[in-house]
């Protein structure tokens, strides 16, 4: 994941995918997409605007991609969002290049929130 300095907005989009050789070759050929691999488990994914990511980290759950934001202070984001009502649904993790949590939404959606910051 890549700090642009955009604090509380959509910086990445994440596929549980159970193959990722699989869903690079798909992606690529059908949108021209480029990728850069980190480890066996996760590539990131440019369509040359926005950056994501493909993961055997976790289990592929339907519904959709797994929303990424980015904040400055996750622990203040954290705070914020248990007063408005969400649950975390992921205590906070370190993985190279950050820490993230995840979070469900009123709706039932899960999202996440992630910072550069060790």
């Amino acid at each position: 994941m890549s700090v642009r300095g955009n604090d509380r907005q959509i910086d990445n989009i994440e596929f549980n995918v159970s193959d990722i050789a699989r869903s690079k070759a798909f992606y690529g050929a059908a949108f021209g997409w480029t990728f850069v691999d980190y480890g066996p488990s996760y590539t990131e994914f440019s369509d040359g605007r926005l950056t994501g990511g493909f993961t055997t980290g976790e289990a592929v759950r339907p519904g959709g991609p797994l929303i990424i934001l980015y904040a400055d202070d996750l622990e203040a984001v954290q705070q914020r969002l248990e007063g408005l009502g969400a649950v975390i649904s992921r205590d906070t993790f370190a993985f190279p290049g950050g820490r993230r949590f995840h979070f469900i939404d009123p709706d039932g959606y899960e999202l996440a929130v992630w910072t550069a910051q060790q």
